[in-house]
């Protein structure tokens, strides 16, 4: 549990049993969890699909499966904690075997007209996890499925990785893939400033970019990011309406123009 302190849950605290490809525990002192038999995966894979109808029922226009950062999917994929010697595991074709499946199952009952993309690690930052060169790979089979496009991102899966924290670090992983099949990508992954992300998009490396932190700490980004870089956008209405000697004060391109 993040908030936590980043520890599992115990017994006496309700903890359910994990479930995984392979009974692999995450480090040591957490639980060992319950390997999923064929049956459980083929059920899995039902509630992707239940879960795109309700998001149909619902309303939403895109869905994101989650392949990324330790989950389900992504546990699957690296070798790190997938050592099944059924067609789930092994090879690179068996341990990508269940993300092609999911996607295929949810595009059945999801709405041609909407998209669905898949948010991948590109890599664990571990030696003998998952790499860039087996994500191009993966990338590729989602495209030719008619995948509309990756958010890619890195790691979650091991408490060894290594990685190298800097502005814009998973850039190259999502250009790799993008350069290289030619599926629409998101960068993610300290891009903070807004001439930081319209560098990423115009240099070709990404097809959009995804805050997170950022947006949280300045919820207003998106109007800031416009000022900065001189776009004409609408304000809320109360916003405009303010005295105008505050103006130049609150939007200073807007008044110089």
């Amino acid at each position: 549990m993040p908030a936590a302190g980043g520890k599992p849950l115990k017994p006496e605290e309700n903890a359910w049993v994990t479930q995984a490809p392979s009974a692999i525990p995450y480090d040591k002192d957490w639980p060992v969890p319950h390997a999923m038999t064929r049956a459980e995966i083929q059920q899995l894979i039902a509630d992707f699909v239940a879960a795109a109808e309700r998001l149909e029922r619902i309303g939403y226009d895109v869905i994101e499966l989650h392949g990324a950062h330790g989950y389900l999917l992504h546990q699957f994929m690296s070798p790190l904690s997938n050592q099944r010697t059924d067609e789930y595991g092994g090879s690179l074709e068996n341990r990508i075997r269940l993300a092609l499946e999911v996607y295929t199952a949810v595009r059945k009952v999801w709405p041609e007209h909407k998209p669905i993309g898949m948010r991948l690690s590109a890599t664990d930052w571990v030696e003998g996890g998952w790499t860039p060169e087996e994500t191009v790979v993966l990338a590729g089979k989602l495209k030719a499925l008619g995948c509309d496009y990756l958010d890619v991102s890195t790691g979650g899966l091991d408490p060894r990785q290594q990685i190298p924290l800097a502005p814009g670090y998973q850039v190259p992983f999502g250009e790799k893939v993008r350069k290289e099949t030619g599926i629409k990508t998101m960068s993610v992954g300290l891009i903070a400033g807004a001439r930081q992300a319209e560098d990423i998009i115009a240099q070709g490396r990404a097809d959009f970019v995804v805050l997170g932190r950022g947006i949280m700490y300045d919820p207003r980004w998106a109007w800031h990011a416009a000022e900065e870089l001189g776009a004409e956008t609408a304000y809320a209405p109360k916003m405009m309406a303010c005295h105008p000697k505050l103006r130049p004060q609150l939007f200073p391109n807007r008044a110089a123009r």
